[in-house]
């Protein structure tokens, strides 16, 4: 493990059968089934869903897969710290050795050369998939790019990035997913024949998507939104952050 941040760690996971679930695409997923308290147990396929031998959904988390530097056999992942929940826990009581099950990949973004710019935006959690988007798009196309982190410390680096306008966001930590994405996103500018990908909290995504497509007008072919995670906080609306709201990430 290494800390790149103090809520940004990257875990490198090894093991012959790692070889295949890397991903030609930038921003691509890769699946991780946490263990149980008594270890590694695999889940049974119904035809539906994944479900363990006492009949509970296993708790699979969905994130980023990253190169790593111990070649083929090897994969890793950036696991934001949220204080609480699934990941965090096993984050938490991570040893060398311990074991994790991995499946994809998941369908990565395919960047279109014909764009004339892009904007990328999300939170810390995306921060991984839009470093490699910035590793594929032209170094002649603008990209706007916007990261909303709880404070300064979440502020990563998103390797040579010449021809990209960066800004980091302050959420604070008394304030909800979204509190300053969205309203960041309102105010970008975004030229004709313009995309954009966003990744973030699943309830700001929802917010971005409306203006977007209702507000801006986007063609679906323009705009790629995904809800990388869920906040379970009970103290605010899932679907709407009103200005001076306060909230808690409780889950990923």
């Amino acid at each position: 493990m290494r800390e790149r941040s103090p809520r940004l760690t990257r875990v490198t996971l090894a093991g012959q059968e790692i070889r295949n679930t890397g991903s030609k695409l930038p921003a691509a997923s890769v699946r991780l089934l946490l263990p149980e308290p008594s270890g590694l147990v695999l889940p049974r396929w119904t035809g539906n869903e994944f479900l363990l031998p006492d009949g509970r959904r296993p708790l699979i988390r969905t994130l980023t897969p990253l190169e790593a530097d111990g070649g083929p056999d090897t994969l890793a992942v950036d696991v934001v710290r949220h204080g609480r929940g699934a990941l965090h826990e096993w984050l938490s009581g991570l040893r060398p050795d311990d074991e994790v099950a991995v499946s994809g990949p998941g369908r990565g973004y395919a960047v279109d050369a014909g764009a004339r710019g892009y904007v990328l935006a999300g939170d810390e959690a995306a921060a991984p998939a839009i470093t490699q988007l910035l590793g594929v798009i032209p170094p002649t196309v603008p990209v706007t790019v916007l990261i909303e982190v709880a404070d300064p410390s979440g502020r990563v680096s998103l390797g040579q990035t010449p021809s990209a306008s960066v800004e980091f966001l302050e959420q604070g930590r008394d304030r909800p997913p979204g509190s300053t994405l969205v309203p960041a996103m309102r105010a970008v500018e975004i030229g004709d024949h313009w995309r954009v990908w966003v990744a973030a909290e699943a309830a700001a995504v929802q917010q971005l998507r409306r203006h977007l497509f209702e507000d801006r007008g986007l063609g679906r072919d323009q705009v790629a939104a995904h809800g990388y995670w869920k906040d379970t906080s009970l103290s605010r609306s899932p679907h709407r952050i009103p200005p001076g709201s306060t909230g808690k990430v409780e889950e990923e």
